[in-house]
């Protein structure tokens, strides 16, 4: 490339503006064409505020765009990377654990686990005895001759030790019944029932008085 050499003799003050085109001694080279749009000179023209940023606000517009538009359609196919690598895992249902058979059914007896207490039985309440001294008197309303001797015969044989007989004055009921004062003598009256033949027994303390009363209107054996 040849040097370019001033024309202007050394030590003497010139500025550039006094050499013209005309006293440049050398052609043109490549360095020499000047662009049409391009700036003319050291001078150029000042830039507009718009053209410094413009393109901060292109890359601020579009890139959130862009990325919004990446993060939907990778949640929509399910390919959203996930933190450590990999895609999302896609949500698997729980399916419960079959259940053990062993496990639900009760153990077999001897085999662990204490075994369930046998409840105690309720302690017997003994029946209460018939009370074979209670009075008993037995009355003749049949009009049968020793019926109430014979009667009361039977009810000595049986351990009653206190028996008499006698003929019956009040009024009779339908059928032979045996009279007691309370239920406590129920147990008494069971045994006279059973004793005499005579399966009526009836509460009544007037009638019955302080013992047990066996009033016949027929013979139980007849």
């Amino acid at each position: 490339m040849p040097v370019r050499r001033s024309p202007v003799r050394t030590g003497a003050p010139v500025s550039l503006a006094a050499v013209s085109k005309a006293d440049y001694p050398y052609p043109d080279d490549e360095f020499d064409v000047v662009p049409p749009d391009g700036p003319r000179g050291v001078h150029r023209a000042p830039r507009s505020a718009w053209s410094r940023w413009w393109p901060f606000l292109v890359v601020l517009l579009v890139v959130p765009v862009l990325a919004y538009g990446v993060v939907s359609y990778l949640s929509r196919t399910g390919d959203l990377p996930v933190v450590g690598g990999g895609s999302a895992p896609a949500a698997e249902e729980e399916t419960p654990a079959p259940e053990d058979p062993a496990a639900s059914a009760p153990p077999a007896e001897g085999e662990g686990g204490a075994e369930p207490e046998a409840s105690a039985p309720a302690p017997e309440v003994p029946a209460p005895s018939p009370v074979l001294s209670t009075p008993v008197e037995v009355l003749n309303g049949a009009r049968v001759p020793g019926l109430a001797g014979r009667v009361a015969d039977g009810l000595r044989a049986a351990g009653f030790t206190s028996v008499t007989p006698d003929n019956a004055t009040d009024e009779l009921p339908d059928e032979s019944t045996v009279y007691i004062a309370s239920e406590d003598q129920r147990a008494t009256a069971d045994l006279v029932a059973s004793t005499t033949g005579v399966p009526t027994i009836a509460v009544d303390p007037a009638r019955a008085g302080a013992g047990i009363v066996v009033l016949l209107v027929s013979d139980p054996e007849g």
